[in-house]
Formats: structure tokens, sequence, C-alpha cells
């Protein structure tokens, strides 16, 4: 069946009907990490590929934190004392705005202000969305930069109505990362899911 542009009444067997097609920017599964019935602290991803621009993770997960909210952070091969990050978080919860910043910290915080994902004390189908992109994670001439965008709505079933927050910050090095580590103090709970995206740029 034959397709008719809008624009120009061009007809043709393509839904283009003429048209330029569009490829988006490349992104590449690496892995991905679910967990299973028992909680885990930590997700990492290790041997990182270098043969990418950019990297990506993309997380929906749930805490165990005996709360509403739930804290996790980031490092890179599993070096969490060195003092080389810094960084600054804004947000708002529907009611109040607020911002953190740290500086010569030894991980990357996505926030201190409620969780950057839902507690255990909110509603179980209830999960926070998290997306992470680490730039130019292979150029040596450069420290390296991340930003960070989270939300979760708490469909009013606990105080507050959830989070929307945007995280940047930098990791004061110019080696190339070989890991990275999802790590909390609180446990993340079954079926949080975390997968990293290589993205050629």
């Amino acid at each position: 069946m034959a397709v008719t542009s809008i624009k120009n009444k061009t007809k043709s067997g393509s839904l283009l009907v003429g048209n330029q097609y569009y490829l988006p920017t490349d992104f590449e599964s690496i892995a991905t990490v679910t967990v299973g019935s028992t909680s885990v602290s930590t997700i990492q991803f290790s041997s990182l590929p270098t043969t990418y621009k950019h990297l990506q993770i993309r997380i929906s997960a749930r805490s165990a934190a005996a709360s509403n909210y739930g804290n996790f952070y980031l490092t890179f091969n599993n070096d969490d004392g060195s003092g080389l990050w810094s960084s600054h978080n804004l947000r708002g919860n529907g009611t109040s705005v607020g911002s953190t910043y740290h500086t010569n910290a030894d991980i990357y915080w996505m926030t201190q202000y409620n969780g950057s994902i839902p507690g255990n004390n909110t509603t179980a189908s209830i999960f926070g969305a998290v997306v992470i992109d680490i730039m130019d994670y292979t150029n040596t001439n450069k420290y390296k930069t991340l930003k960070s965008f989270y939300g979760f709505d708490l469909n009013g079933t606990a105080s507050g109505t959830g989070e929307l927050a945007l995280t940047s910050g930098a990791y004061r090095s110019t080696s190339t990362p070989t890991s990275i580590e999802l790590v909390t103090g609180d446990l993340f709970k079954q079926y949080s899911s975390f997968a990293l995206y290589g993205i050629k740029g």
C-alpha cells in the first residue's frame, strides 16, 4: 500500500515517503544486573570497555532502608577514600526545594536529602528511576564528569509526595576507570535493576 506525504503529496511504498531517515546516537548494552531474592549492598560493573565515548547507567531500584527514602552512592575502582569527588544536588519534593554540595568527598553522592530511591516504608510496588551519565570516561587529558537525574512518586502513601533531583559531579582524576560501584548501606531490594550502556558519540 502506498503512503502519501502530507508535506508534498508524494506517494511511496516506504513510511518515510521521501524523507531522510535519522539514526540517533548509538547506545549499546554492556551489562545488566537484577537483584534476586537476596538483597545486596553493592552493584559492580567491572572490566569496563574503553571503546565508547560516554557511559550511561539506567536504574530502577528500591531500598531496604527502614524509612520512606534510601541513599546510595557511586565510586570508581573501589576508590572510596581518596577525597577526589565533588558534587552538587538540586531537588524538590512537591512541597519544598533544596540543594547540597560536597567537596573533597570520597564518593559521588546522589543526594543526602531524603533519598534517591524509595525506602521500605513505602508501597512495595514503588521503585525509583535514576539515569547517570559518565562523560568522556576514557579521556586522560581531563577529569571525569558525571550528571544524574532521578525521581519517584510515593503516590500519597507516605509523608511527602516523592522527589525529583538533578546532581552533577567530578572525579578529579585523569585515569580511565576500570570498574563502577553503586553502594548503599541499606541494601537494594529484589527486582532492583541496573543497566550499563556505552555511547559511541
